[in-house]
């Protein structure tokens, strides 16, 4: 097993930019009238899943701040999966894209609520007990 050295390293972050990515691919060819709507929530939502997982790993040290930011990447997680129903539902985005990026998003959701159940096995602990 690979250590893990920073927020890149875990693979639920690689898993959510990899899908950000492919959003933000698909969302391209999205009409030019749901660029400040749709496209931008999207993309934001998407985003903010890994901005938040990377604040969350620096913020180790704080069970509680960890365990908060890791609940804002789960929320952002989900909105970006209503934005994709609003994708399919507009007709922008095909049905079976769309199937396999909501499947990611609901392992990326799992993966973030396994860890905040379980905060003590990526907590930083004070010196003496676990580094």
């Amino acid at each position: 097993m690979k250590k893990i050295r920073n927020h890149r390293d875990l693979e639920v972050y690689q898993k959510a930019f990899d899908a950000a990515m492919e959003l933000f691919r698909l969302s391209k060819s999205f009409p030019k009238d749901e660029m400040y709507s749709l496209t931008d929530q999207m993309r934001r939502a998407s985003r903010s899943v890994c901005a938040n997982l990377a604040e969350a790993w620096r913020k180790r040290r704080y069970e509680a701040h960890f365990i908060s930011k890791l609940s804002d990447s789960e929320a952002e997680a989900a909105e970006t999966q209503v934005w994709i129903e609003f994708a399919v539902a507009s007709e922008y985005l095909d049905r079976t894209q769309a199937r396999k990026l909501y499947k990611t998003y609901d392992e990326v959701i799992g993966t973030l609520v396994g860890m905040i159940n379980h905060p003590e096995t990526w907590v930083i602990q004070k010196q003496g007990k676990r580094s």
